[in-house]
This record gives structure tokens, sequence and C-alpha cells, in this order.
């Protein structure tokens, strides 16, 4: 099974928000080419973030949990998401709103575009 790691130092994250990057209404995804190997060989390098603007603890932690729910999904999809990327997924307060169901299909779309 393919887990989740995180970036933890602020210099992979000014690395990977140079490189690719796709905008859309609910969210924003930066990609770069894995420039460190992650701890284990499964794992894809991948950071949620949300600002603090967006409102309280709350509701920053329901976006961010609808999103990871999201690309897990991918995740057992074939193909789906590259994992020699590391990305940057930015949340933004419409996506609180929206079912899960309607951003599905939209993240999908965007990690396509990013491999191209």
């Amino acid at each position: 099974m393919v887990k989740l790691e995180s970036l933890k130092k602020s210099n992979q994250f000014k690395k990977a928000l140079k490189e690719k990057k796709i905008h859309s209404k609910y969210f924003s995804i930066f990609a770069a080419k894995n420039f460190y190997k992650p701890r284990y060989k499964d794992n894809l390098l991948i950071s949620f973030v949300m600002k603090k603007k967006i409102g309280n603890a709350v509701k920053r932690n329901k976006i961010r949990r609808k999103l990871k729910a999201i690309v897990h999904k991918l995740l057992k999809k074939k193909g789906a998401i590259n994992k020699d990327y590391t990305y940057i997924v930015f949340g933004k307060s419409d996506a609180y709103a929206q079912k899960q169901n309607v951003l599905l299909p939209l993240i999908e779309k965007s990690f396509d575009r990013l491999k191209k």
C-alpha cells in the first residue's frame, strides 16, 4: 500500500513551488520531479497546505482531510498519480462546501495535466 509522506523542510517546499503548477477554484497543485528520496520506496511525497485566512482550524482540517481522501482514492487507480514527482496541494475555501464526488474528477484531471 502506498503511504503519503509529507515534506518537512522549507527548502523542499521552495524547490517544489518553482516547477509545474495547476490552479482551480478549489485547489492548486504544484509538482516537481523527486529531488530527494522518500523514506520508503512506495511512498508518495505530497503535502497538503492551507492558509490561515481560510477559516478556523476545523474548516482547514476538513478541507485537508477531504483532499487527502481523494488522493488516496486516486492512488488505488493505476497510473492516476505519478510517484516520481513531489506534490504540494493548496486547499482553497471553496473546497469546504463542495462534495468529494465533485472534486474527484477535477483533481484527477489536474494530475493528468501535470503528467504532460
